[in-house]
């Protein structure tokens, strides 16, 4: 399905943001790298796509009424066998009905487990003067409390995604830092045009938010994706 119908459905069915396999399927047509996924709805799904997919792998609950999953127990890390996988599924479709009774399931994502990496934030949002505006900064604790980020108007060039990098406070830790090596740079650059386009290719599209990013010497890989749109 092409970004465009997969944008047009969820409006026409009422939604403000994409469900996260449809993100998922929406940043990899723009290149941008993400784990293999994979929508399970039943256990037998849920056992055949970790089979596929290869352990380990995450297995998060997908809702239009949920928008923090961990919160609900709608997540579940480091599942490595068959009958985990099907237990897993289980264990959150339990969660999900105790801890928010009147969510709508849509079934649960499988997804292959990102190794740990120097976690990074990539989002962009449209601006009523500037239109679309693209952000980077470090994750976790620096973009929550430090606010640790920098902005670029769209269109981008390379060397503008690169030198967005440079202009953070922890840059350094891009670097390699304790005997970790430099992450890869353009890999990181590539997600950040890849943002840029997509907002500047689809008006309906309000914010994305791609956190975290894990970015390894020689590779950046996209675990959690958020697309929400404009309100009519």
């Amino acid at each position: 399905m092409n970004v465009k119908t997969i944008i047009e459905n969820a409006i026409k069915e009422g939604r403000r943001k994409l469900l996260e396999h449809e993100a998922f399927e929406v940043i990899r047509a723009y290149g941008i790298p993400a784990p293999e996924t994979g929508l399970a709805k039943t256990p037998e799904e849920v056992a055949e796509l970790a089979d596929k997919i290869g352990y380990p792998v995450v297995l998060k609950i997908v809702s239009p009424d949920i928008s923090h999953k961990s919160d609900v127990g709608g997540v579940i890390l480091n599942i490595n066998s068959r009958e985990e996988a099907i237990e897993g599924f289980k264990k959150i479709q339990e969660n999900v009905k105790t801890k928010a009774p009147g969510a709508r399931i849509v079934g649960v994502l499988v997804q292959k487990m990102a190794p740990k990496g120097l976690e990074v934030i990539i989002g962009g949002l449209r601006d009523n003067i500037f239109g679309p505006v693209v952000m980077f900064g470090l994750g976790g604790i620096f973009v929550e409390v430090l606010r640790d980020v920098s902005f670029r108007i769209a269109p981008l060039t390379e060397e503008d995604a690169l030198e967005m990098m440079k202009e953070i406070k922890a840059a350094k830790l891009l670097e390699g830092y304790r005997g970790q090596p430099p992450v890869d740079k353009k890999s990181l650059a590539k997600i950040i045009l890849g943002v840029a386009k997509l907002l500047e290719e689809n008006p309906e599209i309000e914010s994305i938010d791609l956190n975290p990013v894990m970015a390894y010497s020689e590779k950046a890989i996209v675990v959690d994706a958020r697309v929400i749109f404009r309100p009519k």
